[in-house]
């Protein structure tokens, strides 16, 4: 005949025996993953206070609360009456394991790590790269975060980003603006140059050092074209790069100089009859 006092008796000794231990690793990782939240919420204060970089920030608490987690997850076990030390042995198999198995989420954690320390961009920055072009929101563990000039937000990895070239157009504090200014061929040199010196010379943004370079740079098939090249703050480029292309063109119309379009030159020529011979 079943016992069901002798089995409400093992139960008892049971939930006597392991209940308090299960609370007290449930209460181990609730308290212990508030804690982190609390101390990663902390780092970040005393690291922008401190003026670290913002492009660290980010990537260092994230590896501190995975880190933080992982000790907490540990301690949960121990509290459960688990021997952790044969259980570290066998997660770091695991981890080989796995790591073998994720090759390519180790080469973005590790250019993650090569990105915050070398810097060829930082959280800001507008640079071209991978293929794409737009300004770093924020560089994460294994990938980065840009947003592009129409306020699409795209998700690069990080050693995809690393293997390209990168082009990073903050890093410099001023900038060239690179203009081609074409003219006709009958329209004079001297007084096209004279004007656009005159224009550049009158634009508080451009820069007197280092000088803007006004040079005929091409005699082509329908223009003549002068390279202008004014140097100016990065902020200000796009505003003169626009300003300056309506400007010479108002001022042009306003002095008469022309602004060329392709063309051809078709010569026609009338055959001479030939003699007859009879």
């Amino acid at each position: 005949m079943f016992d069901v006092s002798a089995l409400l008796t093992v139960l008892q000794n049971m939930l006597t025996l392991y209940g308090l231990k299960i609370l007290a690793a449930i209460f181990i990782f609730i308290i212990g993953r508030w804690v982190a939240k609390m101390l990663k919420k902390l780092l970040g204060r005393i690291m922008t206070k401190a003026g670290v970089d913002a492009t660290i920030i980010p990537f260092a608490l994230n590896i501190t609360y995975t880190v933080l987690l992982l000790v907490v997850i540990i301690a949960a076990l121990g509290a459960l009456g688990i021997q952790t030390t044969s259980l570290i042995a066998v997660l770091g198999a695991a981890g080989l394991a796995v790591g073998l198995a994720l090759q390519g989420s180790l080469s973005n954690f590790a250019a993650g790590i090569l990105i915050i320390l070398f810097r060829p961009i930082r959280v800001g920055d507008y640079f071209e790269g991978a293929g794409i072009a737009g300004t770093v929101e924020e560089i994460q563990v294994f990938s980065t975060m840009a947003k592009t000039p129409d306020n699409k937000v795209i998700i690069i990895p990080n050693s995809k980003l690393l293997s390209d070239n990168i082009i990073n157009y903050s890093m410099k504090d001023i900038r060239r603006v690179d203009l081609t200014i074409g003219i006709g061929y009958g329209d004079p040199i001297d007084k096209a140059k004279a004007v656009l010196a005159d224009i550049l010379a009158k634009d508080a943004r451009i820069l007197a050092d280092p000088a803007p370079t006004i040079g005929l740079a091409e005699l082509a098939d329908s223009s003549v074209n002068f390279a202008v090249r004014p140097w100016v703050k990065a902020a200000d480029y796009w505003d003169v790069y626009f300003n300056l292309l309506e400007t010479i063109k108002n001022r042009f119309d306003a002095e008469g100089i022309n602004f060329p379009f392709p063309q051809q030159d078709i010569h026609v020529y009338k055959a001479e009859p030939s003699a007859v011979t009879n």
